[in-house]
């Protein structure tokens, strides 16, 4: 498959999870087919492109000339300027973001947080993770149960 068709596949993939985590009912079916067919296929691509690339059965493609390694800022910069380093590292995100947004979601709906609340909070996980996660773990502790 090329580069491209990856990428974009991914991208319209996991966009299509978090709207339905942000917008839709969240059963406990929902949420588990979010976590193994949303954050586990995206996890697993990655771990089938990460060992194809170790084990040199893929190759990510031309780059500008540099070896790609995760070492050095150089190495990462390689990588990257791959097209398939590039899907690599973006796929990364993409299970990530979307596992640790579960995991907000989970955490928020516990603590009975108004979905209005969290979809901000989600939002900021999905385009820029760790700002998103920053503010749930500020904002948890606001919405923390009574016991």
């Amino acid at each position: 498959m090329p580069w491209d068709t990856l990428f974009s596949a991914a991208n319209i993939y996991a966009a299509i999870a978090w709207v339905i985590l942000i917008l839709l009912p969240r059963w406990e079916w929902s949420m588990r087919a979010l976590l193994v067919g949303g954050a586990g296929l995206l996890s697993l691509a990655y771990a089938f492109l990460i060992i194809g690339f170790w084990t040199g059965g893929i190759d990510i493609g031309p780059g500008n000339g540099e070896e790609g390694n995760f070492s050095s800022v150089a190495g990462v910069q390689a990588l990257f300027a791959k097209d398939g380093g590039l899907v690599l590292g973006w796929v990364h995100y993409l299970a990530f973001d979307l596992f640790v947004g579960l995991w907000i979601a989970r955490e928020a709906d516990e603590r009975g947080v108004s979905r209005f609340i969290q979809a901000p909070i989600l939002l900021a996980t999905f385009l820029a993770g760790p700002l998103g996660l920053t503010v749930w773990l500020i904002a948890r502790e606001t919405f923390a149960k009574e016991k």
